[in-house]
């Protein structure tokens, strides 16, 4: 057994894909015959899915081009499972397990008439998650992700965005696959657009035709930030739209939990704390609490504190969000509206208490 995985090991320092199969599978032979079938059965599960993953991609590898720039017009890859949760309210959940399931029971659609539910357009704010989300569908469709990228589609020569449009729904109709569109309302602005040229239009019906014949047996996720641009036909065009909005109290709570639990801190096991980081939390998207958490942690291990600090994180949510007034009059007052003592003021700003004191009095005679 000790030889298989020393192979296992040895192939996938190679690159040698064949050979990592060949000894997987013998160790899972192994395995069986010494009674342990749960691993086993695991190791066939893995060595199954994976195959069929990366085999999928042999008629994407031909990827197409813009001729003026020559960059290639998108990306293709295989999402694999994602340690990071994501934060949805129930009812955008229930829409989305829902959309799944149709994709799942389309020859059943089918077979009755029924119109196959394959589109979908995600809109909301930056950092909701949409992104995030069409590689989920990827990873448990078992679909390969073809991600359009705009700065090669979009040419520079007129007329040719319409032709690129068309080469990559051709390419998509290869094989199964999701097609993620992102930013789409570059391509799918609304059409009386008086600042636009007549490209805009080409471009637009271009856009119109293609997904009217996208097949059916494949998925279209279309992404945007700004759908109050989006031209009213487009809409039509897509069987389900969901509005991915900035979470709630109760999911930013969530959200500050999951990302501060990989290090020890002061706050989580607080409710009044945790209260107070949520408030000051509530413009901001998953992917934002994410960054400003993780950006914390790594100045305690620098600092070598190797502890998460309420007082710190709020330190770094004025920093990110404050940027125009930096003043320590303004910090102070920020963070005694959060409940930080003023020690740890003193300390937070590397200024005495009598400093802090005297802030607050001004704060105070200023009132």
């Amino acid at each position: 057994m000790y030889v298989e995985i020393l192979k296992i090991i040895e192939a996938g320092l190679d690159n040698d894909k064949q050979k990592v199969i060949n000894y997987s599978e013998k160790l899972s032979e192994i395995l069986k015959n010494k009674g342990n079938e749960k691993v086993s059965n695991k190791i066939e599960k893995l060595i199954k899915s994976k195959n069929t993953r990366l085999s999928s991609l042999d008629s994407l590898t031909s990827k197409p081009f813009d001729q003026d720039s020559k960059l290639e017009m998108v990306e293709v890859s295989i999402p694999t499972e994602d340690n990071d949760s994501l934060y949805f309210e129930s009812f955008i959940e229930k829409e989305v397990v829902s959309f799944m399931e149709s994709i799942h029971s389309k020859e059943e659609f089918l077979e009755m008439g029924l119109e196959v539910e394959n589109r979908l357009l995600l809109y909301g704010p930056p950092g909701t998650g949409k992104t995030s989300l069409a590689k989920y569908i990827s990873y448990h469709t078992d679909l390969p992700l073809i991600t359009v990228k705009l700065d090669a589609l979009i040419s520079s020569m007129l007329g040719s965005t319409s032709k690129n449009i068309r080469k990559v729904f051709d390419f998509a109709s290869k094989q199964p696959c999701i097609l993620f569109l992102d930013e789409f309302d570059v391509l799918a602005k609304v059409r009386d657009d008086k600042n636009e040229l007549g490209e805009l239009k080409r471009v637009v019906n271009s856009l119109l035709q293609n997904i009217d014949s996208f097949s059916s047996d494949s998925i279209l996720i279309a992404a945007t930030n700004h759908e109050h641009i989006l031209d009213s036909a487009v809409w039509r065009r897509f069987n389900t739209t969901l509005q991915l909005s900035l979470p709630n109290e109760g999911i930013r709570k969530d959200i500050i939990k999951e990302y501060s639990n990989i290090m020890e801190n002061d706050f989580v096991k607080e409710s009044k704390k945790m209260n107070q980081l949520s408030k000051a939390m509530q413009d901001m998207s998953p992917a934002d609490i994410k960054n400003i958490i993780q950006k914390t942690i790594k100045q305690a291990i620098i600092t070598k504190k190797n502890k998460l600090l309420y007082s710190n994180l709020l330190y770094q949510i004025y920093i990110t969000n404050k940027l125009h007034d930096s003043s320590n009059e303004k910090f102070v007052e920020y963070l005694l509206e959060n409940k930080v003592s003023q020690k740890d003021i003193s300390f937070l700003l590397d200024i005495s208490l009598r400093q802090v004191r005297n802030i607050i009095k001004g704060v105070d005679n200023n009132e």
